[in-house]
């Protein structure tokens, strides 16, 4: 039988970006509510934020510690069935194995944890518990990515021969960070977001969004990494040559000193037959080229789709969908997942999610991105 889940939000509490985010997304297909929350290390933060959000007094707690221990004290028909973390990066790692520890599945912010030794450690767990981690890197959540994907792993574009990602940012132009901008403190700050800025913040997701598409992994790098607005204390730009597992070559660029530009993501990728390419600000549409026939523009909603891609959308062509809907593609596949478990069931082949090992590997994109851009070598070999 199948239950609506439950979930214990750690983090996003009013004025957070990304935890309204989270709770439109949970929230989207009416397989998850929101049962309790840890909103916020501020005790009277986090009593208003829940009670704005009409949760019982008795599910409104003042901190991660208290909420994972009352409610696996609390019986199987009422406690959470797994927590969703967002946080700042240096406050994923505790609650996460907490979590573990008690018996909770888990939904994690990315970057995953601080540090490859915590990703390394977390993956250990996730092992030993047999339970589930959802790492939400949104924009493989698309269903045009979904589409890329496919074809890229039906052969359709042949062997891969060439990727190039970038991921333009502009709102970090100026030194926002001193200018009263939560966000920017927190995520120019080494104390909190680790040791790298833009890299650790979005280099990862389009370092994921390359591998997860054209199904290689990085081997091999040489990166150079800047700060460009004086005063920052972690790096604001960045850029870097790849080569792949299976034989691709790449180039991975991200900045946050793009003056103008917001979510600029964009991913192209190159076989023999032909290449695609796909926007993040344009995420309906996956442009087809071939080497011997017309271009093909591919939209979503469309019955001529993959499955797959179609699993992955609500509304027929022409009807766009975006960011929201995505973040909820990765909720919902996951909630999929885990209510199959609970039944004793295997999930459908439509459904995935980022996993532990998807954080292990974002983790290990930063370590080797900062040692290479320190290092002389040309080509720093992708240890993990």
């Amino acid at each position: 039988m199948k239950t609506k889940l439950r979930v214990g939000m750690i983090g996003g509490g009013k004025n957070a970006f990304i935890g309204a985010v989270h709770r439109a997304a949970l929230n989207m297909d009416g397989l998850i509510e929101l049962s309790c929350c840890a909103l916020s290390h501020d005790p009277q933060v986090a009593k208003e934020s829940g009670q704005a959000l009409f949760l019982p007094d008795d599910r409104i707690y003042t901190s991660y510690e208290e909420m994972i221990k009352k409610e696996s004290e609390l019986p199987a028909e009422k406690r959470m069935h797994f927590v969703s973390i967002v946080t700042p990066n240096h406050v994923h790692f505790e609650p996460a194995m907490m979590a573990l520890e008690h018996g909770f599945h888990v939904v994690l912010e990315k970057p995953m944890v601080f540090t490859l030794d915590q990703a390394k450690q977390l993956k250990q767990k996730v092992e030993e518990t047999g339970l589930l981690l959802c790492l939400t890197h949104t924009y493989s959540g698309y269903p045009m990515v979904k589409q890329a994907r496919q074809m890229v792993k039906d052969g359709a574009l042949g062997a891969i021969r060439k990727i190039w990602v970038e991921y333009p940012q502009g709102w970090l132009s100026r030194l926002s960070e001193k200018e009263g901008n939560i966000q920017a403190a927190w995520r120019t700050d080494p104390a909190r977001s680790g040791k790298s800025g833009a890299m650790g913040d979005i280099g990862t997701h389009a370092a994921h969004l390359a591998e997860y598409i054209s199904g290689q992994k990085i081997v091999k790098l040489c990166a150079d990494l800047n700060i460009i607005v004086e005063g920052r204390l972690l790096d604001d730009d960045g850029a870097m040559l790849l080569k792949f597992d299976k034989g691709a070559t790449g180039v991975l660029t991200a900045t946050q000193v793009a003056a103008g530009e917001e979510n600029n993501l964009r991913i192209r990728i190159y076989g023999e037959k032909g290449g695609l390419e796909w926007s993040q600000q344009e995420p309906n549409t996956l442009i087809v080229k071939w080497l011997d026939g017309p271009a093909q523009i591919y939209r979503a909603g469309n019955a001529y789709l993959h499955d797959v891609a179609k699993h992955n959308t609500r509304t027929p062509g022409g009807h766009p969908e975006g960011y929201l809907e995505a973040f909820a593609n990765i909720y919902r596949n996951f909630a999929l997942t885990l209510q199959a478990r609970l039944n004793g069931e295997e999930p459908s082949s439509l459904i995935d999610f980022p996993t532990v090992e998807d954080g292990v590997r974002g983790m290990a994109f930063i370590d080797n991105v900062i040692a290479s851009a320190q290092s002389d070598k040309k080509w720093w070999d992708y240890v993990i």
